[in-house]
């Protein structure tokens, strides 16, 4: 994969797709400007280098419609301040006043462009759309991890028609942390693994059990990996399809010398809500008709003790429904555990991100992905078309 840094960019149209997608309130005020910040550095570097800098990004879900609401603009006021430097900003990310726009950049302009999404043909990785991005520049570069395990224009499909194409600085950062917490780990390796579905994991269990020397279970999908071991789980969120497929992943992991770990004691509810009743009970003496919200304790510091153990550590998942403050403890102790470990530490994005956040120990890990679909994609033993459609 090309950097940035290998190629010439002094006087030429430098296209960075970016990772604009920032939450925003009613009144359309940003409400976490991370996104924004992680792109600051490759900006001043490509504005050091004389280069004429044109920014695209997708927000929201608009489906292919103009919507106010999903506009890029409150993102270039933002962008403007943080840079202390005017950007501009184009009503559309194609057409010709777009082109006259980049055609009259002077060397270290910066241009942002609307929402990508406000045309279908994003989504859909349209040849066309694709070529008309790609008349816009000299130079692609992908500084957008989060979105580079989807096949869409902006993403794979302007780098089929751009002479040079390179990863920015954030997508490399990103793929070093994963080669260096997966693929060439201090160790031992162990992973948290944790979320309300096995089914939206199971592709990164199995693989991940190829790599690691303990895996750690948590979240709802505890509970059908407890059932595959014939624990009545009561009222707890189960996938009864995949009670043999969960059982099959327990199986190998003892086949591979993998230490297996599963909640011995969780917390319990009568009804899934923030004010239910709450008991923490080990996992064969769950009430009649009550759910598991989180993991006990005795678990919690059980997995605490693992991750002291560990050289390198691979958080994906929270341990329970930590949006709720009852069943916060479990994910916290966790985050807590990784937070003091001397351990290489890389968390997933998302709900990771945010429980690292709640749990204020984003800053206290090595790494906090930028994208969890992106980072479950590598978890899964998959290449990302983003950083394929760069080779």
């Amino acid at each position: 994969m090309k950097s940035v840094r290998d190629i010439e960019v002094t006087s030429k149209k430098v296209f960075v797709r970016v990772d604009y997608n920032v939450p925003v309130d009613e009144e359309l005020n940003i409400t976490d400007d991370n996104r924004i910040l992680e792109t600051l550095d490759l900006i001043r570097y490509l504005v050091e280098q004389h280069a004429k800098i044109i920014l695209a990004s997708h927000m929201g879900r608009p489906k292919g419609k103009r919507d106010p609401k999903f506009s890029l603009a409150t993102v270039c006021k933002r962008l403007s301040q943080l840079l202390d430097k005017p950007v501009l900003f184009a009503d559309d990310c194609i057409g010709d006043e777009v082109a006259k726009m980049v055609s009259q950049l002077n060397d270290g302009q910066i241009l942002l462009l609307e929402n990508l999404r406000f045309h279908g043909q994003e989504e859909k990785n349209d040849d066309i759309f694709s070529k008309k991005l790609a008349a816009l520049c000299d130079v692609y570069v992908n500084d957008a991890f989060a979105v580079s395990h989807r096949n869409q224009a902006s993403v794979t499909g302007v780098p089929r028609f751009v002479k040079e194409s390179a990863a920015g600085f954030l997508l490399e950062k990103e793929m070093q942390a994963y080669h260096d917490s997966v693929e060439n780990p201090k160790r031992p390796l162990v992973a948290i693994i944790g979320g309300a579905k096995v089914s939206s994991k199971l592709d990164a269990l199995e693989n991940m059990l190829k790599f690691v020397d303990k895996m750690i279970i948590g979240g709802a999908m505890a509970n059908t990996f407890l059932k595959s071991q014939g624990v009545d789980t009561k009222g707890s969120m189960i996938e009864e399809d995949l009670l043999d497929t969960a059982a099959g992943i327990v199986q190998t992991a003892a086949e591979k010398g993998v230490a297996f770990l599963l909640p011995e004691d969780l917390v319990c509810a009568d009804k899934f809500d923030k004010d239910a009743q709450v008991k923490e009970v080990l996992v064969d003496q769950i009430p009649d008709q009550w759910m598991a919200l989180d993991i006990g304790p005795k678990t919690a510091l059980r997995y605490a003790k693992a991750i002291e153990e560990a050289g390198t550590v691979v958080w994906n998942g929270p341990m329970g429904v930590f949006e709720m403050g009852k069943f916060i403890s479990g994910t916290r102790i966790v985050a807590e555990a990784i937070a003091a470990s001397f351990a290489f530490s890389i968390v997933g994005g998302g709900d990771t991100g945010l429980a690292a956040k709640k749990c204020n120990v984003a800053d206290k890990v090595s790494y906090v992905s930028t994208g969890g679909g992106a980072f479950l994609h590598l978890m899964e033993g998959k290449k990302l078309p983003g950083v394929v459609a760069l080779e």
